[in-house]
């Protein structure tokens, strides 16, 4: 649970006030109810994806392509890849971006060179992740405590700020207006409450321990991640968002910054502006190390599918390290290129991560024998439902971007 919980809370839940708090409090409102079976039920069908397989030990690229077939099943692997390795990128960006606001803000110092700041902030959290699966797990356990500690203590200390009436101010918004905003705001809630790149190891760690009992024990982890996760994450969104209020938003927005690190320069007070900076790291940090988890499983899955099926043409080590350095490298240009991340979240990692996470979890259950027992469920249409509008959100914000409607 505590893995899960440092996935899902990065840069997401960091930006997540800024889009839900933009369109005004119904929508907020809407997207506090949803949220909870959103996440709960989309998780548990893909971990139930993963410990139906008859192969104990297949990770989600090879149960998709032992399910569906090779050419169907590699089409998986690459959609779960981009899933994920987007938002490698969104964390190299945001850590940069922290950081260097941090020394320029709170400790007075000039900005370093953004190719050097990078640099270091990539090879740091890096390194860790190639020194070993057991030490990330340390690293996030030790990390994700504090955090969910002081996410819930900041959004205590901003009660005083508050001011509803930012937000209600002005007419009335329709239901059309107020249906509008949960529409657009959807694929950035996804992407906030996002753990699916720890769900595969996650699910394979519990078919070991539990054997036919996986599932089971799967969803009643689930279930207490996605209460933890709803808890503290949408109070946090609350306190920020009426703290700032939508011009507060919109500015952090143009900043490019999670909210806490813009919370920390403009509000008045010495304990948001040490404490802003830091959660955002921790947060960043934590969440990183499970999608890069994700990411080179489906890297990998990638090469040995088209390049090495056998798996003799190249060794797990040359493949760890050969993917490490790919997503080294590309994480470190982007990062040196800055480009604005709620527009990645948006129209790159959300509409895959909703095919990923919501759709493809429910054919699999139409289509496979070993998930039949768990067809014809509400909660199924609920998270195909969900899924849709969330694809079909991200699909008319990016329209709406092109064509500059």
């Amino acid at each position: 649970m505590v893995s899960l919980v440092g996935t899902a809370v990065g840069a997401g839940v960091l930006f997540l006030p800024i889009n839900a708090g933009m369109g005004g409090i119904w929508p907020l409102a809407l997207a506090t109810l949803l949220i909870a079976p959103m996440t709960y039920f989309s998780h548990r069908a893909l971990s139930r994806f993963v410990c139906a397989s008859p192969n104990a030990g297949d990770d989600i690229t090879a149960v998709a392509r032992a399910s569906f077939g090779r050419g169907p099943g590699m089409a998986i692997t690459v959609l779960y890849f981009l899933a994920i390795y987007p938002i490698v990128l969104i964390y190299g960006v945001s850590i940069t971006n922290t950081v260097d606001s941090l020394l320029v803000h709170q400790l007075g110092m000039a900005s370093p060179p953004r190719a050097l700041l990078s640099f270091v902030l990539i090879a740091l959290i890096m390194a860790v992740m190639v020194a070993g699966q057991r030490i990330m797990l340390a690293v996030t356990g030790w990390l994700v405590y504090p955090l969910i500690l002081i996410l819930f203590g900041t959004s205590l200390y901003l009660i005083p700020s508050w001011d509803l009436g930012a937000l209600t101010a002005g007419p009335a918004p329709g239901v059309g207006e107020v249906l509008m905003s949960l529409w657009l705001v959807i694929p950035v809630l996804v992407f906030a409450f996002n753990h699916s790149p720890a769900i595969s190891q996650f699910s394979l760690a519990l078919q070991r321990r539990y054997g036919p009992a996986a599932a089971t024990r799967a969803s009643a982890v689930l279930a207490r991640t996605t209460g933890l996760l709803v808890v503290f994450t949408m109070f946090f969104v609350w306190s920020c968002v009426l703290a700032l209020g939508p011009d507060g938003m919109a500015a952090a927005k143009e900043a490019n910054l999670p909210v806490l690190s813009h919370l920390a320069n403009v509000h008045d007070a010495p304990l948001i502006s040490a404490l802003g900076p830091i959660v955002a790291i921790l947060a960043i940090v934590s969440s990183f190390f499970g999608h890069y988890l994700g990411t080179a499983e489906g890297a990998a899955g990638i090469v040995r599918s088209t390049v090495d099926p056998d798996g003799t043409r190249i060794s797990d080590r040359v493949l760890r390290l050969g993917t490490a350095a790919f997503i080294f490298v590309t994480t470190w240009l982007v990062a040196i290129a800055n480009p604005g991340v709620l527009g990645l979240i948006e129209t790159v990692a959300g509409p895959v991560i909703a095919i990923i996470l919501y759709l493809m979890p429910m054919y699999a259950i139409r289509r496979l024998p070993a998930l039949a027992p768990y067809r014809g469920a509400l909660s199924n249409v609920f998270v195909t439902i969900a899924g849709l509008v969330a694809v079909s959100g991200i699909v008319y914000g990016v329209v709406r971007t092109v064509t500059g409607a």
